[in-house]
């Protein structure tokens, strides 16, 4: 089986692990197929042939339904990541058309999303191959402009949209 590009590879495991056990399940399934058509020619009202037929059709149904599952699987994870594909984007939007309503300037653009990635200011600073009082002096700037009194805040601007209307009380 080969990697979907458009799955995460904690999807890809779980794939080729239920593609692996499938395809174990369908050899063990084929030798007891043969094992029951053997059987049925020997001895067919034996204990043993109505045994291993029951237990053999149980295998072949354990194939088709272990089909569907990994189909589902597969089905599943891509839509997964096509809805986390669309998140991303939608909240790249949303950032990008707040940071124009505040009139960030490119520099304070930059920054504002660093910061909104996680980035201390000495990182920021780095980055941009900028004074970290520079930076210090552009966040507060920011954070003047989105009416927020510190990073804490400008975060959770754009984390209370993704969360609506928040967690509900017990």
């Amino acid at each position: 089986m080969t990697a979907r590009p458009d799955i995460r590879p904690a999807g890809r495991r779980q794939t080729v692990a239920l593609s692996l056990f499938l395809v174990i399940q369908t050899l063990g399934t084929v030798f007891f197929v043969g094992d029951v058509i053997a059987d049925l020619r020997a001895d067919p009202l034996s204990a043993h042939f109505i045994f291993e037929a029951i237990v053999t059709a149980a295998l072949v149904l354990g194939v088709i339904f272990g089909t569907f599952a990994l189909r589902r699987t597969i089905e599943l994870l891509r839509a997964q990541d096509q809805a986390l594909a669309a998140a991303r984007g939608a909240l790249s939007d949303v950032i990008d058309g707040q940071f124009q309503a505040w009139a960030l300037t490119p520099a304070e653009r930059d920054v504002g999303l660093l910061a909104l990635k996680g980035l201390d200011v000495a990182e920021i600073a780095e980055l941009r191959g900028a004074a970290q009082g520079t930076v210090r002096a552009q966040l507060t700037r920011i954070y003047s402009k989105a009416g927020v009194s510190g990073r804490a805040q400008f975060a959770a601007y754009f984390v209370e949209d993704l969360l609506g209307e928040g967690l509900k009380a017990a």
